[in-house]
């Protein structure tokens, strides 16, 4: 699908997504044959004309101006993380490029020093499509330990937090409220789509998703836009039970680069939790030799 296609698609959700009762609109009992607003009472209150904003939902105009954004995310009651996406998208949809296949995504020493530095604090690096392009041993502990640590390594065998979150039974029983989690990585995929349209690697992996998971499919098609910097979640680890964690994703600057998502406790019950966890996987000691 095109940028114009991906903003149609996107006004139309988020225009089902409001009642006339939401905005002020009074509907005197009419009979609605769709859900939501209709395309001209958008339109009005976003003060252009009920055929412009049909032609832009339509994909058959291609300069909306920035305020002619601003007004339409404003009618559709959009937060700021929405109202970002939609501006992405209009800018997408202006531009013609070729698709190319992305250079494969590495890990700077620097990033991997970090990784070292944060000793037992879980911590994992994730590319724009949500690729593992490394992680420490508790990041692998606490995300995947049922996987390969070395998988990483190769860019043929690398882990994808996405595909695991929604195809992988293990990582889907390590998040007691799932749908939270999977609300938050179809949020940010969302972002990221938005950001880099022309990604034929990204729009793989959407695909795959579809296809492979009816949940992610529904929430694929809600259009529904989230920056996830910073969560709460609780988790059942099949090796040291209970504990809740917040993950933190620390951004590259200019959020071109890929990021690293942290996990810490902030109650003891966790951090004692994540303290066995460390221990567990903890090498075991090399005898000395006696002489």
């Amino acid at each position: 699908m095109d940028g114009q296609g991906r903003l149609g698609d996107f006004l139309q959700a988020r225009r089902a997504g409001l009642r006339p009762d939401d905005v002020g609109l009074t509907t005197y009992g009419d009979r609605r044959r769709v859900p939501g607003l209709r395309r001209e009472e958008l339109a009005l209150l976003a003060g252009v004309s009920a055929p412009y904003y049909t032609r832009l939902e339509q994909g058959q105009s291609h300069h909306a101006s920035p305020e002619v954004l601003d007004a339409i995310a404003g009618a559709l009651r959009l937060d700021d993380s929405e109202r970002a996406h939609l501006h992405a998208l209009a800018g997408a949809a202006k531009r013609r490029r070729p698709v190319r296949r992305p250079p494969v995504e590495r890990v700077t020493p620097a990033v991997r020093t970090l990784l070292g530095a944060l000793g037992e604090v879980p911590a994992i690096v994730l590319g724009r499509r949500t690729d593992v392009l490394a992680w420490n041993p508790m990041g692998h502990a606490v995300f995947a330990g049922h996987l390969d640590p070395t998988a990483p390594d190769d860019p043929a065998r690398r882990p994808n937090m996405a595909r695991l979150v929604f195809l992988d039974a293990h990582v889907r029983e390590l998040y007691t409220e799932w749908p939270t989690k999977a609300r938050a990585v179809v949020g940010n995929l969302r972002v990221t789509v938005g950001l880099h349209p022309d990604d034929p690697l990204l729009a793989g992996l959407i695909g795959e998703l579809s296809m492979g998971s009816p949940e992610f499919a529904a929430m694929w098609a809600d259009h529904r836009v989230r920056v996830c910097d910073v969560a709460d979640y609780r988790m059942h680890h099949p090796l040291v039970g209970g504990m809740q964690l917040t993950q933190q994703t620390l951004q590259s600057p200019g959020a071109q680069g890929p990021h690293i998502v942290v996990a810490t406790a902030e109650s003891e019950p966790a951090r004692s939790a994540l303290s066995l966890l460390a221990r567990s996987i903890a090498p075991a000691p090399v005898p000395a030799n006696r002489s």
